[in-house]
């Protein structure tokens, strides 16, 4: 199958949400999971965000001048990520979502990143192996957790909101377990007012941008990423990512009140740096 590939525009916004609803909630039911997108209003919502903001690329395929998918670029870091990804289930597994993965990673590579990233369901094998024959390894498995904050005090760890004179001192801390930053991320987050920052001994160590499916967070341990957990306003979305080898955060959760979804796969191209802190993901990295 040859559809056209071009770029989205916010015109797109109803198409390709209403295709993001179907796709996702065609294959969470195949598998007995949680749809990802509980309707197709919210799912049309968050597509209008990313074709209105500026900070992500966009490509739609059409047939016949009919929208059949579309795929997202997040150009706001140094490190590029993918997703969501999705196409008309009556046209599945027909080289539809190859050629908007490819349209990304072209797209990618012209702007220069050092990277790029996305997040995959583990259930969906159809989906790694194409990302895996694209040249994607897998990096980390990933427990998406969900439920009410555990709204604990941690002594000594202090959270309060976000401003724009912390965004060097967050990139920094960011740099220092990532290898790279996600300041346009955070700044987005902080002007949208959904950002945190938990102080201990008297300076920033951890951020969050929100508890939320695309939300990430940095903390030099796991007690700060625990004290911004717990000062959550909600977790929302359906519920956050955490690297499933981290044990220590994993147990914490499930000790307060967090239950897992399920399994998801972060899966990277080009620069890669073992984490040297502890960290929550965003579905797009």
């Amino acid at each position: 199958m040859n559809p056209k590939i071009r770029p989205g525009t916010r015109e797109d916004a109803a198409a390709c949400g209403l295709i993001d609803f179907e796709a996702f909630k065609s294959i969470s039911s195949e598998h007995n999971f949680p749809w990802d997108f509980p309707s197709v209003e919210i799912a049309t919502t968050v597509v209008t965000m990313m074709l209105s903001n500026p900070g992500f690329y966009s490509v739609v395929a059409e047939i016949d001048g009919r929208v059949v998918g579309s795929n997202f670029l997040d150009e706001r870091n140094p490190i590029s990520g993918v997703g969501p990804i999705s196409v008309d289930p009556a046209l599945q597994n027909q080289t539809i979502g190859r050629q908007l993965m490819q349209a990304v990673m072209e797209r990618s590579a012209q702007r220069g990143f050092a990277g790029i990233r996305l997040v995959q369901s583990a259930y969906h094998n159809r989906s790694l192996c194409l990302y895996t024959k694209l040249g994607f390894d897998t990096r980390e498995t990933l427990s998406k957790m969900f439920g009410p904050p555990p709204r604990l005090k941690l002594p000594g760890y202090e959270v309060r909101r976000a401003a724009e004179r912390d965004l060097e001192t967050c990139n920094q801390l960011c740099r220092r377990v990532h290898g790279h930053d996600r300041g346009g991320e955070l700044r987005d987050a902080i002007n949208q007012g959904t950002a945190n920052v938990v102080e201990h001994l008297g300076r920033i160590t951890g951020y969050a941008t929100e508890f939320a499916f695309f939300g990430h967070a940095v903390g030099e341990t796991n007690q700060d990423i625990e004290a911004l957990i717990s000062a959550a306003p909600e977790i929302g979305g359906g519920g956050f990512l955490l690297p499933t080898r981290n044990s220590e955060l994993f147990r914490w959760c499930l000790q307060n009140g967090l239950r897992l979804v399920h399994q998801m796969t972060l899966m990277t191209i080009g620069l890669y740096n073992e984490p040297t802190g502890s960290y929550l993901p965003s579905v797009l990295y």
